[in-house]
């Protein structure tokens, strides 16, 4: 329509105005606008946004490309074939004339290309929907693709934002491989493509959807090296810019997109990641595969590249936090009832290789200090709290300390203002910590007792302390287990007098819960360990084997044990209704009497047993006696039932400790396998492990007749053979000082209440009986072991070696030292290869640490044998030495196969430092060492009067030896049947 037919249809519709011509009302726009300097060039690049927004490139081409001419047209180039044949120049002249022909701009036209070239290659190989890989040949096509697509780009030939706006029409069947391989050929970045879609949610969405994927395709694909290479750049890259320094999510600023969209994608995951744990996922699982994978990402070797920036550190921080308060459903009371089943063996093994990582990262006064905050500051999940603490002390040492102060503040600040969560939170802490063991935390009674039995306790300020902790406990009763109440009552908080009835009333309802739960505090067993964390046993149960405890002390005492008597007085019902009964089991009596028989007597004739109820045993022994069948054999007992179930487990836990000790750097990994065996250890042995402290008492162990139950025995078997196979292996790629603490932290499993005596009773048995029997590699697991108890002698009880037990029983290192006899020649040569062992083990492990160290790890008995015997088996030992022998000790010759024990104890005995031990006082060979060698050799000569003695010293304190080189005494067959030979021969020697 003209302008003059627009005036005259305005003239003849009756309008009161006419219509304005349309530069006209162009025109009135342009005097309103306001000019400005940048109004131009924003109009300009709004046009082109419009544009590209909306333009349908591809109905476009359809629409105006002609037929086919003799040159390349468009189809051509986007076939992955052809550009493979052709030339990077020869596409980019093609894509240049078909540009001109088409009227586009060729930019736009190449772009174009390559995505169609993307996404046939992507389709090329089957369905892409649950793939995130390429196969060789897609690899090999969108190879010569990006190479292509760089010549263009080098050219400004190509359009990296028309080509982000292709791949996300076709996201459907893109792959991320080839999203990655973009990025890394420096075509298209990651963060310029995932900026480039307006729908946020939408990319958030496929970029957790592969990430899954590419996670569950991590191991089994043939490409897991590319896989792991795309996994690693993609975090560094959602790391970096979803924690920069100066983005804070939590103010109220909008954060720029690429930060935001990489701080919600990590966020997802973790949270994928937690709830499949919280579901109880089946290992194998797709779930597991995609956990596994992502937890594996908080590697540290993954943020090497950005070591020069905090954005790691932020990383990790929040990520603990949002573990620790991920559905903090749990209430306090369901932690006080479940926090057994949170130990750091019980905990998924992902959860606690988690933390392990996270801890990595941070050092342990930062985790305890950020525990604290996330407590003060956040609704937290108690297990995930809980489970995090177990860690820190199993796999931080450091930590441990740090842990005891934390709780001690919190109890000051809990009675200082009477702070219940503060409170809440040191129990809670305690308890955890107490349950992986006495080697990493104090038992919980030992504990308790420490804080609240004496005046110095922050309860004891006022009135208002103890009426805030009765309080707090009593609130406790109704959930918590019944050792704890044990604890409490048995080992009460210091109350003054005025105030007693404070404690009465908790007293009283701990007993009634008590009562209620069917345990009495006064069926309580009389070797009870209130410091366990296992569940309380029935009150026969215990009787049974209080019995037996009490026959061993009895055995080796020969009086009635102590805490028999006190039974006997102050908890009359127990030892009337179950010990007694469990004592007095009718038996046919032995012609001689046993310890059993013996401890009976003993208490009928300290009126400790009621007259009917000795002459009901009686009779009922009378009456087995009649009845006992003649094939009965006295002492028979039922076949243990097989092991195979028991065992599996803590064989597998054994293999993995082997697997973790290759290196020894991780020493979270080592004791986080060392507290998974102890607790198969636990199921292995038939019940909780009793992990109280032991101090302050002592084993009952017969050195002569050692006996051990077949369950007990082949426990005790596998758990040596691996400590000695596992010795040989670390000796093969590092001398002892470079193997990690994997040695020690299993030695410290086996110290154990239920356990040490267990293994104390098979070293027995085969250091003293079956000696030389003995390979070699047993030989040095064993020497090996010996040493790592002894380091632990100050959580051991002592052991008694003889009959009846001295007064004083034997440290661990001196009982081992007793158990090497040399009557024979057998004997004697397993002497010198086990000592050798030990001494060189010692000086290989601690050679950096400090000479009170090692003198600490080794027994002075052990190291004067070894000098009695290679002195007196070995002339060249007696040869002046040379002070500037500095060889190392014999570790690593004697874990060959061929072994030469002679020369190895040769080489110990000229080495220096050894010679420098010797120097210390008490390693120093006396006279009087000597002749107690000797006569351990024949005891027939044990004989010699005070006279003798006398005479003897007398003559090693006067006579000289006239020379060595004349004597005409071989000690190697020296008699030793009298006191002046062994006199000569100390002599001789000592020169």
């Amino acid at each position: 329509m003209s302008d003059s037919q627009v005036e005259g249809a305005a003239s003849t519709s009756g309008l009161g105005s006419r219509k304005r011509r349309w530069t006209e009302l162009l025109a009135g726009r342009v005097k309103r606008q306001m000019y400005s300097p940048g109004t131009e060039q924003k109009l300009q690049e709004s046009a082109v946004h419009l544009l590209r927004r909306h333009l349908n490139l591809n109905d476009l081409l359809l629409e105006v490309e002609g037929a086919p001419r003799k040159t390349l047209c468009l189809n051509q180039l986007i076939d992955p074939e052809a550009c493979t044949n052709l030339s990077s120049s020869l596409i980019g002249s093609a894509l240049r004339d078909q540009a001109s022909r088409l009227g586009v701009p060729v930019a736009v036209l190449s772009s174009r290309m390559v995505a169609s070239s993307i996404t046939q290659i992507c389709v090329s190989d089957g369905e892409p929907s649950h793939r995130v890989l390429l196969s060789a040949e897609q690899r090999k096509k969108l190879s010569s693709l990006l190479e292509v697509a760089r010549y263009l780009l080098a050219h400004s030939m190509f359009s990296r934002f028309s080509l982000c706006q292709q791949l996300w029409e076709v996201q459907g069947s893109l792959l991320l491989e080839v999203v990655w391989q973009l990025h890394i050929q420096n075509v298209v970045s990651f963060q310029e493509l995932l900026e480039s879609h307006a729908d946020t949610q939408a990319t958030v969405a496929w970029l957790f959807r592969n990430l899954c994927l590419l996670c569950e395709e991590m191991e089994a694909s043939l490409y897991s090296d590319i896989a792991s290479a795309m996994l690693s750049d993609l975090v560094q890259m959602f790391v970096l810019r979803g924690f920069q320094k100066n983005s804070d999510l939590r103010r109220n600023v909008e954060p720029e997109q690429m930060g935001q969209l990489a701080f919600v994608v990590l966020q997802r995951m973790l949270i994928f990641a937690l709830e499949a744990l919280a579901a109880g996922m089946q290992d194998g699982s797709p779930q597991h595969k995609v956990v596994k994978c992502w937890f594996g990402v908080f590697c540290g070797h993954t943020y090497d590249r950005m070591i020069s920036t905090d954005s790691p550190k932020r990383f990790f921080s929040h990520t603990l936090t949002q573990v620790l308060t991920h559905k903090p459903v749990l209430r306090v009371s369901d932690a006080v009832q479940m926090q057994k089943e949170w130990s750091f063996a019980k905990t998924h093994p992902l959860l606690t290789g988690l933390y392990r990582r996270l801890f990595t990262m941070l050092s342990p006064e930062e985790l305890v200090g950020h525990l604290q905050e996330v407590l003060e500051t956040h609704e937290v999940n108690w297990q995930h709290v809980l489970s995090c603490v177990s860690t820190l002390v199993i796999c931080l040492p450091e930590a441990q300390q740090l842990v005891k102060d934390w709780v001690a503040r919190l109890l000051a600040r809990a009675f200082e203002n009477c702070d219940l969560d503060s409170m809440v939170t040191a129990f809670l802490v305690v308890r955890q910590a107490a349950l992986e063991g006495p080697s990493v935390f104090p038992s919980y009674a030992d504990w308790f007792q420490a804080s609240f039995g004496s005046s110095r306790g922050s309860h004891c300020c006022s009135k208002k302390t103890l009426v805030f902790l009765f309080k707090f406990l009593s609130d406790l009763v109704p959930f918590e287990a019944p050792r704890y109440m044990q604890a409490h009552i048995l080992h009460p908080p210091l109350v003054p007098s005025k105030y007693r009835s404070l404690l009465t009333d908790y007293v009283t309802l701990a007993k009634t819960r008590l009562a209620d739960l069917k345990v009495s505090l006064e069926n309580m067993g009389l070797y009870e360990d209130l410091s366990s964390a296992r569940d309380v046993t029935e009150p026969h149960s215990q009787a049974h084997q209080d019995v037996e405890k009490a026959i061993a002390v009895f055995e080796h005492t020969g009086r009635i044990p102590s805490a028999v008597m006190e039974a006997s007085i102050f908890r009359r019902p127990y030892y009337t209704a179950h010990f007694l009964p469990a004592l007095l089991t009718p038996r046919v009596l032995p012609k001689t009497p046993d310890p059993r028989a013996a401890l009976i007597e003993s208490l009928r004739r300290a009126d400790k047993i009621p007259l009917s109820l000795y002459s009901a045993y009686c009779q009922a022994c009378s009456t087995a006696e009649e009845k006992k069948p003649e094939s009965a054999a006295p002492g028979t007992k039922v076949e243990a039932v097989c092991a195979e179930g028991p065992l599996g487990p803590l064989a597998a836990a054994l293999r993995e400790l082997r697997a973790a000790m290759t290196d020894p750097t991780q020493y979270d990994v080592v004791a986080a396998r060392v507290a998974v065996v102890s607790e198969r250890l636990d199921a292995a042995l038939g019940r909780a492990e009793e992990d109280g402290s032991s101090g302050g008492s002592q084993i009952q162990l017969s050195v002569l007749t050692p006996g051990l139950e077949q369950q007990e025995r082949e426990v005790a078997d596998l758990l040596l053979t691996c400590f000695c196979q596992n010795l040989i292996v670390a000796s093969g790629f590092a001398s002892p000082d470079r193997q990690g603490p994997w040695a020690s932290r299993l030695a410290t499993a086996m110290c154990g209440r239920r356990l040490f005596p267990v293994v104390l009773t098979r070293l027995c048995q085969l250091l003293r009986h079956q000696g030389p029997s003995l390979s070699a590699s047993h030989v040095l697991g064993l020497a090996a072991l010996v040493v790592h108890l002894a380091q632990s002698r100050s959580v051991l009880p002592e052991v008694p070696v003889g009959l009846p037990a001295p007064a004083e029983g034997l440290s661990v290192a001196e009982f081992f030292s007793s158990l090497l006899t040399f009557r024979t020649s057998e004997t004697s040569l397993f002497c010198l290869k086990f000592c050798t062992a030990v001494i060189s083990y010692s000086l290989c492990k601690y050679s950096s640490l400090s000479r009170d160290t090692l003198c600490g790890c080794l027994s002075p008995a052990l190291v004067k044998k070894f000098q009695f015997i290679i002195l007196r088996l070995f002339p060249e030992a007696r040869d002046p030495l040379c002070p500037e022998d500095t060889a190392d000790p014999p570790w690593r010759p004697l874990c060959r196969p061929s072994a030469d024990w002679q020369q190895a104890a040769l080489c110990l005995w000229k080495q220096r430092t050894f010679r420098e031990l010797l120097k210390e006082k008490e390693f120093h060979l006396t006279y009087r060492d000597w002749l107690r060698l000797e006569l351990e050799i024949q005891p027939e000569v044990d004989c010699l009067s005070d006279t003798e003695r006398q005479c003897s010293d007398t003559l090693c304190n006067s006579f000289r030896w006239p020379g060595r080189s004349t004597s005409p005494y071989d000690l190697c067959s020296l008699p030793t049947c009298g006191f002046v030979e062994t006199s000569y021969s100390w002599l001789f020697l000592h020169q």
